[in-house]
C-alpha cells in the first residue's frame, strides 16, 4: 500500500492504491475498485544552496543540495553535507531570499546563515571573592549543563549558579548549543 492517496479515474476520487510496478510511470491498483492504471512519477527537483557556517569566531561557506520544496525555518537544525568539506550539524540563524525571512522553501533561499552546533564554545564566568575569571570551553553541542552542577575547566572547580540562553532568558538546564553564558562559583 502506498502512503499517499492517488486519484482513481474509475472511482473519481483519491483512494488507497497498491504499487504493482515502479518506473518512470508507476503501475498501481485501486484498493476500492481494483482498477489498474498508471501514475506519472514526480521527480523531486534539487537546488544548490550556499550555507555560511559560523563556528566560534570564523565563518566558512559550504554548498549543499536540498529538495526545492523543503521548508527552511530560522531555528531549525540543518545537516550541512558539502562533498568537498566536513559534515557539520548546524542551526539556521538567518535566511536570505530577496530579503531576510523567518521561513521559506529552499528554492526561494539565496543564502542560509547557520551556526555550527556539533562542537560549540561555552563561555563561563567563574567568580570567587568578588573577582570573576573568564573561561571558554569547547564541548559537544548536545552536552547538558545544569544549575547546581559541579564542573572543572582550566584548573578551576566550580558550581554552576546561573545560565543565560541565546535570546530566551535563563534556564535551570540546557544543551550547550543553546547557552550564551554560564556563571559559576568557585568551590
Amino acid at each position: 500500500m502506498l502512503e499517499d492517496l492517488i486519484f482513481c479515474p474509475v472511482c473519481g476520487v483519491d483512494t488507497d492504491h497498491s504499487l504493482i510496478k515502479s518506473g518512470q510511470e508507476n503501475l498501481v491498483r485501486c484498493e476500492e475498485c481494483r482498477e489498474v492504471h498508471s501514475v506519472q512519477v514526480e521527480r523531486e527537483r534539487l537546488v544548490n544552496l550556499k550555507v555560511i557556517v559560523s563556528s566560534d569566531r570564523k565563518s566558512e561557506p559550504y554548498f549543499i543540495k536540498l529538495p526545492a520544496r523543503e521548508l527552511l525555518t530560522v531555528g531549525d537544525d540543518l545537516l550541512v553535507d558539502d562533498p568537498a568539506k566536513d559534515v557539520v550539524m548546524t542551526q539556521i540563524a538567518s535566511l536570505e531570499a530577496d530579503r531576510r525571512v523567518e521561513s521559506a522553501p529552499a528554492s526561494a533561499v539565496k543564502t542560509v546563515w547557520a551556526r555550527a552546533t556539533d562542537r560549540v564554545p561555552v563561555k563561563i564566568s567563574v567568580y570567587r571573592s568578588g573577582r570573576s575569571r573568564p573561561v571558554k570551553i569547547i564541548v559537544a553541542g548536545d552536552e547538558i549543563f545544569s544549575v547546581g552542577q559541579a564542573r572543572r575547566a582550566e584548573g578551576l572547580h566550580f558550581e554552576i549558579v546561573k545560565m543565560k540562553l541565546r535570546g530566551e532568558g535563563f534556564a535551570e538546564e540546557a544543551e550547550a548549543k543553546d547557552i550564551q553564558r554560564i556563571w559559576g562559583r568557585e568551590i
